[in-house]
């Protein structure tokens, strides 16, 4: 397997990775409780401390500790 003669230098290496930003997003997915809002996957609301649909925390301001 061929290896590189030289080493690449820096400016070439950042100019590369300038595209790496475009395809990484966190995960969002639509919040069913509050329509026109977006939510994180795998993780309870903190608002309303429900996770997919299910009440998880009894009193939602234990989300936020």
């Amino acid at each position: 397997m061929p290896n590189p003669k030289r080493r690449h230098s820096n400016q070439r290496t950042r100019k590369r990775r300038t595209h790496y930003k475009l395809s990484h997003h966190p995960a969002l997915i639509p919040s069913f409780e509050n329509p026109g809002e977006f939510a994180l996957l795998h993780q309870i609301d903190p608002s309303t401390g429900r996770y997919k649909g299910r009440q998880i925390l009894a009193n939602p301001s234990e989300a936020q500790e």
